[in-house]
């Protein structure tokens, strides 16, 4: 009699233990899926220190952490971009700001929003190399100037002429993929370039050494941002979640690269071996002074630096604060 109880119990158990393990089962069907979410991030300008952030959250994890499975695909410059975001074939991007508000003030890029700042000031300058009679802005009139196609450098000049009492249609573009500029001034197609200050030490060793010359446009143009992380408002009212945590984990990257700059062009040469590491190097050391690796937006001074954008005639009247930035997902300062 014992024995045949004890039998009862050991199948009781065993029951017990296969009706909850097909319980289990069954719930996986309704429970929430840990896949990462696949998302696509445009870099701001092809493979350089100044992105190399990205790749850095890449390598160190940061992006798994936060439950993302990333595709870093290289970007072509501001307009280019823009394109590429609201066609939906990228949900991520590095984008100057500046260019992107004077797009969104003359009808484009409505649809862009930045959540996170990278760079507190604008970036854009003017660098020539020393000895080529670039000494200032008046002598940039009956020159040729080299730039990104679509980029901010080029919608962002007349106002600098403006200011800097030049007239811009003195002056002869020639436009040219990101990776192909410095090329052209070391072989004299151009007389200089508009584009990053931060680029100087790459574009100097493009050119075999030589010293440049850099006319930074926040000379004149105080005020304004550079670039920023931005995403399309289909994607941030669809899923805020998902931004948020591409935002914490790119600024990660971020603070992790302003801290260990050698490391982080490594980690560039690594994901992108055509990439220069002492030209990362310099990138990364030279914009130091406009990073905060918090990545905070301060409304006010996107009041101000619109103003600064209407007043120099590149947008009309109409655009605010909250058309271009999304405040509800700006970290904290």
């Amino acid at each position: 009699m014992r024995g045949i109880m004890a039998m009862k119990r050991i199948f009781t158990l065993v029951l017990i233990v296969a009706v909850l393990l097909a319980a289990g089962c069954n719930d996986t069907e309704d429970s929430p899926s840990t896949e990462a979410d696949k998302v696509t991030y445009l870099t701001a300008f092809g493979a350089v220190g100044r992105d190399a952030f990205a790749w850095v959250a890449q390598e160190k994890g940061y992006f798994r952490d936060a439950g993302l499975d990333v595709t870093i695909r290289l970007g072509a410059a501001t307009g280019e971009n823009v394109k590429v975001l609201s066609a939906g074939q990228a949900q991520f991007a590095n984008l100057d700001m500046t260019g992107t508000w004077i797009l969104a003030g003359t009808g484009q890029a409505r649809d862009i929003r930045a959540f996170a700042a990278i760079h507190q000031q604008t970036l854009v300058s003017i660098i020539a190399l020393e000895g080529a009679g670039v000494t200032g802005p008046r002598d940039l009139e009956g020159r040729t100037l080299g730039a990104a196609t679509g980029s901010v450098n080029q919608l962002l000049f007349p106002a600098y002429a403006k200011l800097a009492g030049i007239d811009a249609n003195k002056v002869t573009w020639v436009n040219a993929p990101p990776a192909q500029l410095p090329a052209l001034l070391a072989s004299g197609r151009v007389d200089a370039l508009s584009t990053f200050l931060i680029g100087a030490r790459g574009i100097s060793k493009a050119a075999g050494g030589k010293k440049t010359v850099v006319l930074p446009y926040s000379e004149f143009l105080p005020g304004l941002f550079g670039n920023g992380l931005v995403s399309t408002t289909a994607v941030i009212e669809k899923d805020p979640d998902l931004v948020r945590r591409f935002r914490d984990a790119a600024l990660r990257g971020l603070r992790y690269t302003m801290e260990h700059p050698d490391e982080a062009a490594q980690i560039l040469k690594k994901a992108q071996p055509a990439a220069d590491v002492t030209a990362a190097v310099g990138e990364i050391t030279l914009m130091a002074p406009a990073v905060k690796p918090s990545g905070e937006i301060d409304k006010n001074r996107v009041a101000a630096a619109i103003a600064t954008l209407r007043s120099g005639a590149l947008i009309p009247p109409g655009l605010t604060p909250e058309s271009v930035v999304d405040f509800s997902l700006v970290p904290a300062a």
